[in-house]
């Protein structure tokens, strides 16, 4: 006679072994915490979404405030980083350099003004022509076209 396995959900809790009484508890430990996990899945999914849409609206009421702000003051808003109007700002050095043949710092800030660049790193960028062979500094705080 061939003996029947008999599992440990098919038998009554009271005829249960500890050992079969501890493994059930575990199993079913593991379905209540793959259950939690997915509700909490579902949950951070909705809260992500929800505050996506709460940033979006606060960056655009930002923007409405500093527009208004900008309007009231007369300051025109900085412009994002990448995104230049005619050109970078070292052509304008260059060119302004080669109009003028030799220019102090002073004078290079004065003429960039006039032309509505600000040259907050205008140090950087004439560095930066320099190790490019483009500029020369005859003397401190003067520079000239590359010959």
């Amino acid at each position: 006679m061939a003996k029947k396995k008999v599992s440990a959900r098919s038998k009554k809790v009271d005829s249960l072994s500890s050992t079969e009484l501890y493994k059930l508890a575990k199993k079913r430990e593991q379905e209540e915490m793959k259950k939690m996990l997915e509700a909490n899945k579902e949950k951070l999914k909705a809260l992500r979404e929800k505050r996506r849409a709460i940033v979006a609206a606060h960056r655009k009421e930002l923007t409405k405030i500093e527009r208004e702000i900008s309007r009231l003051s007369g300051k025109s808003t900085p412009r994002k980083k990448g995104k230049s109007r005619g050109g970078s700002i070292t052509d304008a050095v260059v060119e302004i350099i080669g109009k003028s043949g030799k220019i102090s710092t002073t004078d290079l800030k004065a003429a960039l003004k006039k032309k509505g660049i600000v040259a907050g790193n205008l140090s950087q960028t004439l560095a930066y022509l320099k190790r490019q062979g483009r500029v020369t500094s005859p003397s401190r705080a003067i520079y000239s076209l590359k010959k």
